[in-house]
Formats: structure tokens, C-alpha cells, sequence
């Protein structure tokens, strides 16, 4: 199977899991169940542990245990995309090989974060993952929270590995998306919910989603139009999901909001781990009405 093909194994949407709590402690049950959800609403494609699964909080030893967990829990009915990304190249390996062994569909690699690697860092890091684990790998760009971009040169580089098949790009840029589709067949997978039509209108094949735990039938709905080249269904839907994209963003930093929202739809409790925690009463008012004026809560009060 082609590079190319491979990535194609993650179009369409990708749910990027949160990480349930319950007394400090990952509660299993409700991943379960959230994980289960997510595959009866139609979901191809779930990634435990990146960002908005709290990676960063979670010990080495809780990050394998919900790999394991989801992969053992999706039993073939849907793709694993496990985040195994570090800012320690050795810690990249070893949580892909992990991955590899538990039997995940491929591995989401966010770039290195805080120690802000030169280009040649940043190719050297992706390339000594992509030749240690036989692994279909996704890079990660996510500048705002790592502080470095993956410049289209890198990318294009890197394309030419087999194991690395697809980047999940969310430096907001549209020109970025444009520039790394014009120098290499990676597929590209949007980081934004916000720009996942504009991203596809460029070439992009699919999101890996936050607000896809809310609303993952719409999510779908949305790429499915434009799959097919409908592009006013497209656009109706885009401006529908375009505020609760918006709000999940702007009301705390992912995932506080996406995971208040489900405790107030009556999944899970909202429980996360410091130092992230629930914003005060002004933002929780302003989540209810964004869930509400999208039909999601009966009321905002």
C-alpha cells in the first residue's frame, strides 16, 4: 500500500478522545462508553491521547494503559489514531512502538514541544520515529502550543518516508495548507474545526475533531458534502458548526470546554486534571448558551 493510500485510511473524521476522570484518577468505564458512542454514531476514526485527551497530565504508564484500552475497546469496528508524540525523540519511539504492539491503526506525532527545534531537529526527530516503528505516523502542527512550525520544506521532506503518511495541520494558514498539497501528495488533515471546509476546499482530506465529541453525525454530514462536490450543503453546515467551533475555542483553552459540554449533555462528569481547570461563571453561562443556540441544550439557563 502506497503512502499516499495509507493515508487515506484517516479521511473523513477523526475524534480526538477526551481523557474521563473521575477522583484523579482516568475512569475507564466512561471511556469505554464514550468510546462506544462515538462508533454508534458512525464515527470512522477515534484518537485517544493528544491534546484534548490531556496527554500532557497523564503518566507514562496511564498514556499506554488508554492506548490499550481503546484499541482493545474498538475491536476493529473503527480506526485507532493513538497520540504518541513527546519533546523527547526516545519518548516519541517507545510510545509508537507501544502503540504498534497494542495494535493501534496508526500514530499521531504532535512535534516537539517547549525546547523549539530547528527544521533540521524537527526532520531528524520525525525521521528517527518513522524508522524506528513500522507504523503508519501522522505529524501533528500545532505552533501555537508547541511554539514551533513545521515549515512546508520540513513537511515535503518527511513526505518522502513511507511511514509517514499524513499531517494534521493547525497553524491556521490556509496558504500553509496550499503550499505543502503543492509540493508533495501527503494528505492533509485539518487541526481546526473551524477551517475544515476551507482546508478540504484546498485539498485537505478530513479533521481530526474536538467539537466531533459533541456533534460527530454533523461532523460527517459536513465532510460527506464535500466529498461529493455539494458545496452549499457544505457551506450550510460550516456556518451551523462554524459558533460551537468558535466558542469551544475561545471560552477556555481545549479541552475545558469540550469537556464541560459533555458533562452538561449528561456525558461524563467534566473532572480534569491541574493545571487545567473549569472557568468561572461568566464562561460556563456562555457555553450553555453556544450548546443551546445550537440545539443542543433545550434552554441556556
Amino acid at each position: 500500500m502506497s503512502s499516499q493510500a495509507r493515508g487515506r485510511m484517516f479521511a473523513g473524521l477523526t475524534v480526538a478522545l477526551v481523557t474521563p476522570f473521575r477522583d484523579g484518577e482516568v475512569d475507564f468505564a466512561e471511556l469505554g462508553r464514550s468510546v462506544d458512542w462515538q462508533i454508534a454514531q458512525g464515527t470512522p476514526s477515534v484518537s485517544p491521547v493528544g491534546t484534548t485527551g490531556e496527554s500532557p497530565t497523564l503518566t507514562h504508564d496511564e498514556h499506554e494503559k488508554v492506548i490499550a484500552f481503546v484499541v482493545e475497546r474498538v475491536a476493529g469496528r473503527a480506526k485507532v489514531l493513538a497520540g504518541t508524540g513527546s519533546n523527547a525523540t526516545a519518548e516519541a519511539v517507545r510510545l509508537t512502538k507501544f502503540a504498534a504492539k497494542a495494535g493501534a491503526d496508526g500514530a499521531l506525532l504532535v512535534s516537539p514541544y517547549y525546547n523549539r527545534p530547528t527544521q533540521d531537529g524537527l526532520y531528524a526527530h520525525y525521521a528517527r520515529v518513522a524508522d524506528s516503528v513500522d507504523l503508519p505516523q501522522v505529524l501533528y502542527n500545532v505552533p501555537g502550543r508547541t511554539g514551533r512550525n513545521i515549515e512546508p520544506e520540513t513537511v515535503e521532506r518527511l513526505s518522502r518516508h513511507p511511514n509517514v503518511v499524513a499531517i494534521k495541520e493547525a497553524a491556521g494558514s490556509l496558504d500553509q495548507v496550499s503550499d505543502i498539497l503543492s509540493r508533495c501528495d501527503l494528505s492533509v488533515l485539518s487541526g481546526d474545526d473551524s477551517l475544515t471546509v476551507p482546508m478540504m476546499s484546498v485539498g485537505a482530506i478530513g479533521v481530526v475533531s474536538v467539537v466531533g465529541n459533541l456533534v460527530p453525525k454533523d461532523v460527517i454530514a459536513m465532510v460527506d458534502a464535500v466529498d461529493r462536490n455539494d458545496w452549499v450543503e457544505a457551506r450550510r453546515r460550516h456556518l451551523k458548526l462554524f459558533p460551537l467551533c468558535r466558542d469551544l475555542l475561545s471560552i477556555a483553552a481545549n479541552p475545558i470546554p469540550v469537556k464541560l459540554a459533555m458533562a452538561m449533555l449528561g456525558r461524563g462528569n467534566g473532572e480534569m486534571r491541574l493545571p487545567l481547570c473549569p472557568p468561572d461563571d461568566r464562561g460556563l453561562d456562555a457555553l450553555k448558551r453556544s450548546l443551546a443556540r445550537y440545539g443542543l441544550l433545550d434552554h441556556a439557563g
